[in-house]
C-alpha cells in the first residue's frame, strides 16, 4: 500500500472554510436586514450546537431533523450533525401535515430544530409526532414571543449557550449515514433517501469543479434552493468548505426582496427552481436601473428544465449564465451540468447554438454513468434522437430507499430515474419529460415539458402547464394551461400559430385554458396530479376537435 487510506468524511471538510477565511461572512435575510456573522464564528457556533446535542443524548446514527429555511442556524445544524456523526434529516417544511407526520415519524426523529416562524406548522402535528422528545427553536427578528406545546421546548442560543468551542470530532467510517431527504411523494408516501458521508464528500469535490458549478472562494452564494430540498443542492457543503461567502434569504423568498438581497450582497452565484428566476426576471424588466447585478456571473437552474428563452434572456439582458443542471433527491442531487458557452471548441457554432446546448440537461458529471434503455431494459444508442429510459449509477446515487426497498425503481445497479431523453452525439442529456407526464396520443409521445418551454417564449406569458387529459379515440391529448402577465392579453390562437412553427399539427394542445395560478410542489414544480385532479374534479372534458 503506497497511499495513506483516509475515509471520505465530512469532518474533514466542513471546518475548512473558516480556518481560510475566518472573516468572511454568512449572511441571513432577517425582517429588519440582512444579520452577519463571520465564518469563524459559525464554525464556533456549530462545535458549541455539536457539544449541546451530545450532552441532549444524540450519539452517532441518531436522527435529528430540522423545520428550518436558509439561515445561519440551519447551516450550523448542517455542520455540527456532520462532524460529531449524526444523521441530519432536514424535513420539507411545504409538505403536507399527513406527510410531516409520515416522514418524521419514519426517520423516527428524536429531536427537532425549527424556526420560530415555522412553530404554527409543527403545532398543527400535536400529538402525531411520537418519535419527538424535544425541540430546539431558533428564534429570529418578529418571534421572540414564541410557544409550542408539541413537546418540551428550548431556546436554540440558550440551548448552545456556555459550550466549549471545540468539539472533537470521533472518527467515522466513511459509509457511515449524514443525511437523510425524502422525496416529495408523487405517489405512494414520500421515499427517504440516506445520504453517507462518502458520496457527499465526493459529490462536493465534483460541484466545484470548473466544468461543474466552478465553484470557488472567491464567489459570494446565495443558495435560494431550500436546504430542506436535497440538501441544498449541495451548495452548503461546498461552500463551508471552499469559505465562500454565503446569503440566505431565509422565508424571504418573494421576487423583489430576493433581488435586492442578491444586488446588495453582491452575490456571484446563485441556484435555484426556473419560477424563481422567471419572478427575479419580472421584477427587474418592471424596473430595470432599480438592482445593481452586475456581479452575478452565473445561476444555477434545476427541477425542471428552464424555458430557452429564459436562459437568453438572462444572458442578452445581464450577461449572466445559466447552468442548467438535472438530478433527483436519489442523485444527491447533482448529476449533470449543461455549462458553458464554448466556443473555442466549436468555433464555427453561432450564440443561438452554444445557447441551443446551454438548454439541454447537460454532461455527466465525473465519476457517473448514465444509460437510456428500451422497457426490456435493453440498451440504446446516444445519437439524440432515440428515446428511452434513463437510468443512471455512480458512487453517490442511491442504491435502495430508507427502510423501503422499492426494488421497482432499481436495475441491477442502475437506479430507475422516472425520466425519459435521449443522449447526443456529445453525451449531453435531453430530457424528454417525466415518464408519468408524457402525453401519449395515438400510440406515439408528445412532450409536455418541450410545449411548456416553447410556449413561455411568447410575450405576455408567465407560465405554462401542459397536462394529458383522457380521448375516447387517441387515449390522451394535451391540454395547455396558461398564466397571464400582469396587464397581458394573448389569445388561444396566437399561442397556437407560435407553436406551429415547431410542431406537428397532431402534437399541439386540443385546448388552451388560462387559469389565475398553477400550483406548486414542495419543492417548487407544477405540480401536474393535482392539476390533472382539479381538471377531473371541474368535470373537464376535451372538446371534441377530431
Amino acid at each position: 500500500m503506497a497511499m495513506q487510506h483516509t475515509p471520505l468524511v465530512m469532518s474533514r471538510l466542513i471546518d475548512r472554510g473558516a480556518t481560510v477565511a475566518p472573516d468572511v461572512e454568512v449572511v441571513t435575510a432577517a425582517e429588519s436586514g440582512p444579520r452577519r456573522q463571520s465564518l469563524a464564528r459559525t464554525r464556533d457556533r456549530a462545535h458549541q450546537l455539536a457539544h449541546a446535542l451530545h450532552d441532549y443524548g444524540i450519539r452517532p446514527g441518531d436522527r435529528i431533523g430540522t423545520f428550518m429555511w436558509n439561515g445561519s442556524r440551519h447551516l450550523e445544524a448542517y455542520h455540527a450533525a456532520a462532524g460529531m456523526g449524526a444523521v441530519l434529516h432536514t424535513v420539507n417544511l411545504r409538505l403536507s401535515p399527513d406527510d410531516l407526520v409520515y416522514i418524521i415519524g419514519h426517520a423516527r426523529d428524536r429531536l427537532i430544530i425549527a424556526d420560530a416562524d415555522t412553530l404554527p406548522i409543527l403545532g398543527s402535528l400535536r400529538g402525531r409526532l411520537p418519535s419527538v422528545e424535544h425541540i430546539v427553536v431558533a428564534v429570529e427578528e418578529g418571534f421572540e414571543d414564541w410557544t409550542t406545546d408539541v413537546a418540551p421546548a428550548v431556546d436554540y442560543e440558550e440551548f448552545i449557550a456556555g459550550k466549549p468551542k471545540r468539539y472533537e470530532w470521533p472518527d467515522l467510517e466513511e459509509n457511515a449515514p449524514l443525511g437523510l431527504c425524502y422525496t416529495s411523494g408523487t405517489t405512494g408516501n414520500p421515499k427517504g433517501v440516506e445520504y453517507e458521508h462518502r458520496s457527499q464528500y465526493l459529490h462536493t469535490m465534483a460541484q466545484c469543479m470548473t466544468d461543474s458549478m466552478g465553484l470557488s472562494a472567491t464567489d459570494t452564494v446565495c443558495g435560494v434552493v431550500p436546504m430542506f430540498h436535497a440538501m441544498g443542492w449541495g451548495i452548503p457543503w461546498s461552500a463551508l468548505m471552499l469559505g465562500c461567502k454565503q446569503v440566505l434569504p431565509h422565508r424571504f423568498m418573494d421576487p423583489a426582496r430576493l433581488t435586492e438581497l442578491m444586488a446588495t450582497e453582491k452575490v456571484t452565484l446563485s441556484a435555484g427552481v426556473p419560477t424563481i428566476w422567471q419572478g427575479v426576471k419580472a421584477v427587474i424588466e418592471a424596473n430595470p436601473d432599480a438592482y445593481d447585478l452586475s456581479s452575478l456571473s452565473r445561476l444555477t437552474c434545476g427541477g425542471s428544465a428552464p424555458p430557452k428563452s429564459l436562459i437568453r434572456w438572462y444572458h442578452d439582458a445581464l450577461g449572466v449564465e445559466m447552468i442548467q443542471g438535472w438530478g433527483l433527491t436519489e442523485t444527491s442531487p447533482l448529476a449533470t451540468l449543461s455549462r458553458r458557452l464554448m466556443k473555442h471548441k466549436h468555433p464555427s457554432m453561432s450564440l443561438d447554438e452554444q445557447l441551443e446546448n446551454v438548454g439541454k440537461a447537460g454532461q455527466l458529471m465525473p465519476g457517473l454513468e448514465v444509460g437510456i434503455f428500451d422497457e426490456d431494459f435493453n440498451r440504446l444508442p446516444h445519437d439524440g434522437e432515440t428515446v428511452g429510459e434513463i437510468l443512471i449509477r455512480g458512487p453517490w446515487i442511491c442504491s435502495a430507499y430508507y427502510q423501503d426497498p422499492r426494488p421497482e425503481r432499481f436495475h441491477g445497479d442502475w437506479l430507475i430515474t422516472g425520466d425519459v431523453g435521449t443522449v447526443d452525439r456529445e453525451e449531453y442529456l435531453i430530457i424528454a419529460d417525466r415518464s408519468k407526464d408524457l402525453v401519449k396520443s395515438g400510440g406515439e409521445w408528445i412532450s409536455s415539458v418541450d410545449l411548456e418551454n416553447h410556449i413561455v417564449a411568447v410575450d405576455g406569458i408567465a407560465q405554462a402547464c401542459v397536462v394529458a387529459q383522457p380521448h375516447p379515440k387517441w387515449d390522451e391529448r394535451p391540454v395547455a394551461l396558461i398564466v397571464l402577465a400582469d396587464g397581458a392579453d394573448v389569445s388561444p390562437e396566437e399561442i397556437l400559430e407560435h407553436c406551429t412553427g415547431r410542431f406537428a399539427k397532431w402534437q399541439l394542445p386540443d385546448e388552451v385554458l388560462f387559469v389565475e395560478s398553477i400550483p406548486l410542489t414542495s419543492t417548487g414544480k407544477m405540480d401536474k396530479k393535482v392539476v390533472r385532479a382539479d381538471l377531473a374534479a371541474k368535470g373537464y372534458v376535451l372538446p371534441d376537435l377530431r
